[in-house]
């Protein structure tokens, strides 16, 4: 297995989730430059020590993945002055906004119909595959931005796990990071420090009952099979890496070489 760079990154009160990409190893021998690619969940909670620290990185595009609903529940990311902010939404807002009202305020026996027997985990893979799919111009747009000027750039999502999760994926397969390195940095997401809080609107005794964060659990893990339904998705879809990349993400073969110039040592 892939051993990373040791973590120097601050704790951050009001933002999950965050870290630098830099350092992972590319199959030829190179590695993801420090202080160009940063992940984390969102920035609306962010302190103004926070906000402080975001500032310091010399940021030049923020990419947020959230949808409308996302951004109703949790409020817009704070401003931080001089950085560009791009909203691209990763899901559509009304897709599955009964499904996670549910997961916030269903009792007992909606959250076993709708979760268990593996139906949470094989939601979860759906979802990977389709973003794969359907997804292919946002991700396009990202990727053509970082091999322009919009480094050094953060990604975020709600937790920072899934749609972030993978379009750094997406961005680290483009500049050939060992398939390794990229599984092992998504899974870092399941670190205690990291993890989305599951917050549960219901006052019910089994609000927050092992059984229920059993069944929510694939909800909010980072698996490695789901990592792998996305990249199985690309093979199935594509055929082979590089046809997703020049066909689906509309990316040549100079602008992957510029992509790799501006995120690579």
């Amino acid at each position: 297995m892939t051993q990373q760079v040791p973590s120097t990154e601050p704790e951050l009160a009001g933002v999950r989730n965050f870290r630098d990409v830099g350092g992972l190893p590319t199959v030829d021998g190179r590695r993801v430059k420090q202080g160009v690619l940063f992940r984390s969940g969102h920035l609306a909670h962010a302190t103004d020590e926070d906000a402080a620290f975001l500032s310091s990185l010399g940021l030049h595009t923020i990419f947020d993945f959230r949808n409308a609903a996302d951004q109703r529940l949790e409020g817009p990311d704070v401003t931080l002055p001089g950085v560009r902010n791009v909203n691209l939404p990763l899901t559509d807002p009304a897709d599955g906004a009964e499904f996670w009202q549910m997961v916030r305020d269903g009792n007992l026996d909606d959250l076993r119909a709708a979760l268990a027997e593996g139906q949470a985990a094989d939601r979860m893979i759906t979802s990977y595959r389709a973003i794969i799919t359907e997804r292919t111009a946002e991700h396009s747009q990202v990727l053509h931005s970082l091999a322009e000027d919009s480094v050094p750039a953060l990604m975020h999502c709600a937790a920072g796990k899934d749609r972030a999760g993978l379009s750094i994926a997406v961005t680290l397969l483009a500049v050939g990071v060992e398939r390794d390195a990229i599984e092992a940095d998504y899974l870092e997401s399941n670190a205690t420090h990291r993890r989305y809080k599951v917050h549960r609107s219901s006052a019910s005794k089994d609000a927050m009952s092992p059984e229920v964060m059993e069944l929510l659990s694939p909800l909010f893990d980072a698996r490695a099979t789901y990592l792998a339904a996305a990249f199985e998705q690309v093979a199935q879809t594509w055929g082979s890496t590089d046809r997703y990349l020049e066909e689906g993400l509309k990316l040549s073969a100079a602008q992957r070489e510029r992509l790799r110039e501006r995120l690579l040592d």
